[in-house]
């Protein structure tokens, strides 16, 4: 069969990788791809949220299988645009993908269905907000209510920072349509989880948890990013809360869905707090976490292809998923100055043979004159497997240090002191 993976980034490296280990794939297209997803597909020369374009080359080319990486054609509504072709997709339609692209939605569905999450209030003007805020006081979490590309949250400490953020956003206007509405959130404490579930509407089989960092610096300095790295399995998530929060937040969620007439199939994403009250949803995504797909897809055992199917065709109810004892720590090399401004076109470099067990995912990366070079912020995740998280994390760092490219910048701190 033909499989299109729409995406450029690590999270679409892995897919590709873990796809063309199916038997059934015999052709993988990636569009628009990396230099990483040219190792075992074709790359096409189409954007991701070029929704029209791609169901072009899928009908055109008989593709079988469309596998969407990233949120904004999900929340376009490419899952329609394919159904309407009566082309395969494996993903959500527009309606069930808003869960990402509104955070009021979200917020709305979860207070509606008694889904445990922070206290909330939406707002599309700065006066009221402001009020609230002296209210509220701080800390408090400020989140733009659309896709943000990970600008979008502020977790602001202070008075002084909330206020200039909420401007930022309502008066401002720097996150663009995304920022005309904002959500003014209860700031919980407590260790963050990735609780992700594929779906067929009906059935829910949870993934392994994961944990990403999302700030730039080691200790969880910095500005927010789109992940410097990620871990599984989770020390501090044993078998009792995952049952906890697949029968608490996973399936109430995906059942809420289809009675708001959003029904889901794909990839949910929780992002949680493990609070002292227990676990609590900050966000909802409608795919793979990325970095947590780079940690996850290696320890799965499982046919991808088969799991995929199964969801399309309405039979998860006979898949079990399995995964590998080995622990996965990814660690995310980027380009310095990344979140900020950064150079692309430096030449990157890998030395000597990478050791068993050990994934380099590309994202930000393209060939210029034969020469690999860096094209975004985060160029790759190097991701490794070990008997156990510490020599996961000391084989992932082993390789960090094979990969060259100047202005290399990375968390020092990814799993450390786990297991």
């Amino acid at each position: 069969m033909k499989v299109l993976v729409v995406g450029g980034g690590g999270r679409e490296h892995a897919l590709a990788w873990k796809i063309s280990r199916s038997p059934r794939v015999d052709e993988i297209y990636c569009a628009p791809g990396n230099g990483g997803t040219l190792e075992v597909a074709t790359n096409v020369h189409i954007g991701a949220d070029d929704i029209q374009a791609l169901a072009d080359f899928a009908q055109g080319e008989g593709i079988d299988l469309t596998v969407v990486g990233p949120e904004v054609p999900l929340v376009r509504g490419i899952g329609d645009e394919f159904a309407r072709r009566g082309l395969r997709l494996f993903g959500p339609g527009g309606a069930a993908a808003a869960i990402e692209g509104e955070k009021s939605l979200a917020k709305t569905l979860m207070a509606k269905y008694g889904i445990p999450t922070a206290d909330f209030a939406f707002f599309t003007e700065a006066e009221p907000a402001l009020r609230y805020l002296r209210q509220r006081g701080t800390p408090i979490v400020i989140k733009a209510d659309g896709l943000a590309a990970g600008k979008g949250v502020v977790v602001a400490q202070d008075t002084p920072t909330a206020e200039r953020t909420i401007l930022d956003f309502l008066k401002g206007g720097v996150l663009g349509q995304a920022g005309k509405k904002i959500v003014l959130e209860e700031y919980l404490q407590g260790q963050e989880a990735s609780a992700m579930a594929v779906t067929d509407g009906q059935t829910v089989l949870p993934l392994a948890p994961a944990r990403d960092y999302k700030r730039i610096g080691d200790g969880d300095t910095g500005p927010n990013t789109g992940g410097m790295g990620a871990y599984s399995p989770l020390p501090d998530y044993p078998s009792e809360l995952a049952e906890r929060v697949e029968r608490e937040i996973l399936r109430p969620t995906v059942r809420a869905m289809a009675a708001e007439g959003r029904p889901f199939h794909g990839v949910l994403y929780a992002g949680l707090m493990l609070t002292r009250e227990g676990p609590k949803v900050l966000e909802f995504n409608a795919r793979l976490g990325d970095p947590e797909a780079q940690v996850l897809l290696p320890r799965l055992a499982n046919d991808l292809v088969e799991v995929m199917e199964a969801t399309l065709e309405g039979r998860l109810a006979d898949i079990r998923l399995q995964w590998r004892e080995e622990a996965a720590v990814g660690v995310v090399l980027a380009s310095g100055g990344y979140p900020g401004l950064f150079q692309r076109g430096v030449p990157v470099v890998t030395e000597g043979d990478r050791e068993a067990g050990v994934h380099l995912f590309q994202a930000g990366t393209t060939f210029e004159d034969g020469q690999l070079v860096t094209s975004g912020g985060r160029v790759m995740t190097v991701t490794a497997l070990g008997e156990g998280l510490p020599q996961a994390r000391t084989k992932a760092y082993q390789a960090v240090e094979k990969v060259r490219f100047e202005g290399r910048t990375f968390r020092r701190d990814i799993a450390r002191g786990e297991g």
